[in-house]
């Protein structure tokens, strides 16, 4: 089923009875092609460029609880390129150049909004530094703005100006970031996966991998076992846990990170915007609340909840640079689980068992990187080699000294 405008106002003349379901809820298969285990943005946004880009065929798509329930349901549904390393900034700008265009590719409203994103400047050594990444992201083809504080003050009256302890001297702006409906995004590409034939699996948990002689035959599962010549691992924060049923432990440490929404305000703010002085982010969704985050709780975790600390390290953020929040309720908070590699940049490659591959250690970067991430993971698993974007996102690197380290902390993961 196709939709369109059209579509809507005749099922609305006709009872909406014409609907179908998004997506079919197959049994697995004895045997695929390839296996893809992750139900999340990264995991259908692989099979889905499998099958509609490369021409694959027998896809399954293996989800442990029901498809957007994990990260991809659990972010501040930000997308952006404003990255500044070689190894990063072609990465992402092809992502938000797919998200320009990924409605139309999917025949689906992810409700994309390319509100913009503002980071702010607080320090002369700070807008040096911003300077140098405008530059960079430049160079790479993505769109970057310098502004003084008097253009933030007019686009951002609300913001402290007066008697801000960290003053606004200015900021870095890319008007082509924003913002898109998560929820959407993970429907949008299972719907699409699905009509070009690719099995969705959903309660299926993958308890264990069946390997013989260096070579990866396929997974057991709590549905049986299920053959397969590749199988492809997406499952963010739980890679650790995943891997280590192959006897692989990954350089990834699992972090909460947790996500804040107020309750339903008049539009107040235009765009995204990031504090300069501490780690606040914030964007106000289409229903009126404002969406927020800042670091991840300092310690391991599986739990998709967080800790007080953190929120008053949050609030404090918000209070700083935005003193209006202090007047809005808190209307829920949640966390996900965030898979934090060691340089703070993900990988996309093949692992040393033969047929097992790996895509992980997203850090912050998961949900902005989504499409392209697919879209790499499916050209490596299609044509055996990285794609032109991706390949710097090679386990080797931390063997060779080409570490992707875009924040500068070192090989500290609770830093990144």
């Amino acid at each position: 089923m196709r939709y369109s405008g059209f579509k809507v106002i005749k099922e609305a003349l006709t009872g909406h009875k014409g609907w179908k379901p998004a997506w079919r809820d197959p049994e697995p298969r004895p045997h695929y092609d390839i296996i893809i285990i992750g139900g999340g943005g990264h995991g259908l946004a692989t099979a889905h460029y499998l099958a509609k880009v490369y021409g694959q065929k027998n896809i399954a798509v293996i989800e442990k609880g029901w498809i957007g329930g994990g990260n991809v349901g659990r972010n501040t549904t930000i997308i952006r390129s404003n990255y500044m390393l070689d190894g990063n900034e072609p990465f992402y700008e092809f992502s938000l150049k797919l998200w320009e265009g990924l409605e139309q590719d999917l025949n689906y409203n992810a409700m994309i909004s390319q509100r913009g994103i503002m980071n702010l400047i607080h320090s002369d050594a700070q807008r040096d530094a911003f300077i140098r990444r405008g530059n960079a992201m430049m160079l790479n083809g993505a769109d970057a703005e310098l502004l003084d504080a008097a253009q933030i003050r007019k686009e951002y009256p609300f913001l402290n100006f007066d008697d801000a302890r960290f003053p606004i001297k200015g900021g870095l702006a890319q008007r082509r970031g924003g913002t898109v409906r998560h929820d959407a995004v993970a429907w949008g590409f299972a719907r699409s996966a699905d009509s070009h034939g690719v099995d969705i699996i959903q309660n299926c948990e993958v308890t264990g991998f069946r390997i013989e002689n260096g070579k990866c035959l396929g997974i057991e599962t709590s549905k049986g076992f299920i053959g397969a010549n590749k199988v492809a691992s997406a499952v963010a924060g739980s890679s650790g846990r995943l891997m280590a049923k192959a006897n692989m432990r990954l350089p990834i440490e699992s972090h909460v990170l947790q996500a804040f929404v107020s309750e339903g305000l008049k539009p107040v703010l235009p765009g995204v915007i990031t504090f300069g002085a501490g780690h606040f982010y914030v964007s106000q969704s289409d229903k009126g609340g404002l969406v927020f985050g800042g670091d991840i709780d300092g310690y391991n975790s599986y739990a998709q909840r967080g800790n007080l600390p953190v929120v008053e390290d949050v609030c404090e953020g918000g209070m700083a640079i935005m003193p209006i929040i202090g007047r809005a309720r808190l209307l829920r908070m949640w966390g996900g689980i965030m898979d934090m590699s060691m340089d703070g940049s993900p990988i996309i490659d093949e692992t040393h068992i033969e047929g097992l591959y790996f895509n992980g250690g997203w850090c912050y970067g998961g949900f902005k990187a989504t499409p392209a991430s697919g879209y790499a993971y499916a050209h490596l698993l299609a044509k055996g080699t990285p794609h032109e974007t991706a390949t710097a996102y090679r386990f080797n690197r931390f063997e060779t000294g080409h570490m992707i380290d875009e924040k500068g902390m070192g090989n500290q993961p609770n830093l990144h």
